[in-house]
């Protein structure tokens, strides 16, 4: 009795290494951290291991083996002669009882190594990775430190070899965008966040990745008041504007000079007065059309007014950027216009998309799975029209990139208003 004793504590011991291993190779650091921080006992203990994955596999290895060998030895030096014993002992011939008598140990240690030993703890470590981490780190740092000599040489050898493969042994924990997403699908799966949330989230990954230009309003789409014109324009300008604020030039767009807060000539133009607009101008901040999003909105966070004029590598004006422009990014765009209420995207029943050419390029390839290039010149799925078509389209031409037939179908003057994606077959 004791022999099976001996052995089902083994088994059970290698599956606490196992049981290790997984939790604090799949727990999250982050998650570690913050238990830390709230003074979960053996939360410390489990960060400093996760932070070095080497040394801690290699104590687990030894353990995992030590026992391997002990469990080997131990069922066939004791549990296989003793059943061996018993299968003679009702009739067997001894040639053929040792053989019955090591094999049915073999196999059953075998089984019970398997499923107790690994896949009943790591399945268990699998549902609550953090948690168990915490239970079972302070007892694998003791191992640790037992078996320092032989786990210093052990996890040297490994970097070792890893630098004679021209490697390294760190392991790559970045966490990409990509991965970011998937987790947030995942999440609204679940019914953990809605899908709005998911796509504000969304918006603002994608802003990271983008450069003002791509969130800017631009030039053919700004109003703007030009101080040589004369008092009686500039006025009906004023009355007729629904923006609140207005960039100012001085002769030519390319001489932005500043920024216009409409209201703040509201009183004197009720009152039938044609203030003095220039005393009026404040101060824009004149951003490059390559800055990162994020930075041009940190630059409009200090801003005296909150709009940016944007400016090519030439000088030349772009287009402004606002606040409300970053706020489109992220949570899709506001369009009171009834000329401009025309959604982005509209998916046909065929499987193709009506998109509009002014739509950002990141957006149009989320929705269609299409990976971009990440340098890339142009901004909106007409740029990318533009760019695979290496000229200026006529209403009906066709591009095909990433699996996909874009096709111009509308036209306003020379911009592309209305482009129809629909996914290529594959020939079978």
């Amino acid at each position: 009795m004791l022999d099976v004793a001996v052995a089902v504590f083994l088994i059970a011991l290698n599956g606490l290494f196992s049981l290790s291993e997984l939790a604090i190779v799949s727990a999250r650091k982050v998650r570690l951290k913050a238990l830390a921080d709230n003074g979960r006992p053996g939360a410390a203990a489990a960060l400093a291991l996760a932070e070095d994955p080497g040394r801690f596999l290699s104590t687990v290895q030894i353990g995992i083996t030590l026992i391997g060998i002990l469990a080997g030895a131990f069922s066939g030096a004791a549990l296989g002669q003793r059943l061996t014993d018993v299968v003679i002992a009702y009739g067997v011939a001894p040639n053929m009882a040792e053989p019955i008598g090591y094999g049915v140990v073999i196999g059953a240690i075998t089984y019970l190594s398997v499923v107790i030993g690994e896949l009943v703890p790591k399945n268990l470590a699998l549902r609550n990775a953090e948690g168990i981490a915490c239970l079972v780190a302070p007892l694998m740092s003791m191992v640790s430190r037992a078996g320092a000599p032989v786990v210093w040489l052990l996890d040297a050898s490994t970097r070792l070899i890893f630098r004679l493969l021209g490697s390294t042994a760190e392991p790559a924990s970045a966490i990409t965008d990509e991965e970011i997403r998937m987790l947030m699908a995942e999440a609204e799966t679940a019914g953990v966040i809605e899908m709005d949330e998911r796509k504000m989230i969304s918006g603002v990954l994608r802003l990271g990745d983008r450069p003002i230009r791509a969130v800017m309003t631009p030039r053919t789409d700004v109003d703007w008041l030009d101080l040589n014109d004369d008092e009686a324009e500039l006025k009906e300008q004023l009355i007729a504007t629904q923006h609140s604020r207005l960039p100012v030039c001085e002769g030519d767009p390319d001489r932005m000079i500043g920024a216009l807060q409409v209201r703040e000539l509201l009183p004197a133009l009720l009152m039938g007065e044609v203030p003095s607009i220039r005393a009026y101008v404040r101060s824009a901040p004149v951003v490059p059309d390559g800055l990162d999003a994020l930075d041009a909105l940190r630059t409009l966070q200090g801003a005296e007014v909150p709009m940016a004029l944007v400016h090519d590598e030439y000088g030349h004006f772009e287009g402004i950027a606002t606040p409300a422009d970053i706020l489109d990014a992220i949570a899709g765009a506001f369009r009171s216009d009834e000329a401009e209420a025309e959604p982005e995207i509209v998916a046909r029943a065929d499987g193709s998309y009506l998109l509009a050419g002014w739509m950002p390029v990141d957006e149009m390839a989320e929705q269609l799975r299409i990976s971009l290039p990440p340098k890339r010149s142009y901004e909106t799925v007409a740029g990318l029209v533009i760019n695979g078509l290496r000229h200026l389209p006529q209403t009906g031409e066709c591009v095909d990139i990433h699996g996909w037939q874009f096709e111009v179908v509308d036209l306003d003057g020379r911009r592309i208003d209305k482009v129809l994606a629909t996914p290529l077959r594959v020939p079978t």
